[in-house]
């Protein structure tokens, strides 16, 4: 039985999960972010503890078809970001719908009515989070995260991440506290 799973957003989130199967008891033969499959169908009374216990990791059962594609988007779209190897000419809706096998226009309605965001602008989003991230570890000059996210240049990223974060790169490096968001609340 396949079951799509809400905020799967990174590795750790995938052994959060197996650990709630594996404490109750049920057998998964596949993991993704996003997805598990049993080894057998669960009856009602075993989804809705389940999904009990998902809730109370910050996870739930998505039995809605366009949640569950856009949750699909939404994990395709982290792990694009998270892989740092974004080209300078690359085209959101293309990807989109070469990656879903899907017509753009009907992902993008879908996701904009169920998430009050364009799928454009949370991409956006997830890029400046990593560029957060990426200037608080130091390891890359903006030149070097610029290039590995497709910014055709460090002005076009600085001028997006002010606009977004209302700092520059380099005096959000300064701030005591950073004002991170986790990716599953983008």
């Amino acid at each position: 039985m396949k079951l799509y799973i809400k905020n799967m957003v990174c590795n750790r989130c995938i052994t959060a999960v197996e650990r709630v199967f594996k404490d109750l008891n049920l057998e998964i033969t596949a993991v993704a972010l996003g997805e598990v499959e049993t080894a057998e169908d669960l009856n009602s009374t075993e989804l809705r503890k389940l999904d009990e216990s998902l809730r109370e990791s910050g996870f739930e059962i998505l039995e809605d078809s366009a949640q569950q594609l856009i949750e699909k988007v939404k994990n395709e779209i982290i792990l694009l970001v998270d892989g740092l190897d974004i080209p300078e000419d690359f085209i959101l809706s293309k990807w989109i719908s070469e990656k879903l096998h899907r017509d753009y226009s009907a992902v993008s309605k879908l996701f904009s009515q169920n998430e009050n965001v364009t799928l454009e602008q949370y991409f956006i989003l997830q890029k400046i989070e990593k560029v957060k991230e990426l200037l608080l570890y130091d390891e890359f000059s903006l030149t070097e995260i610029s290039g590995q996210l497709g910014y055709k240049s460090v002005q076009h990223l600085s001028s997006q991440f002010k606009n977004i974060t209302g700092f520059t790169p380099s005096g959000f490096k300064k701030l005591k506290i950073k004002n991170r968001i986790p990716l599953d609340e983008i």
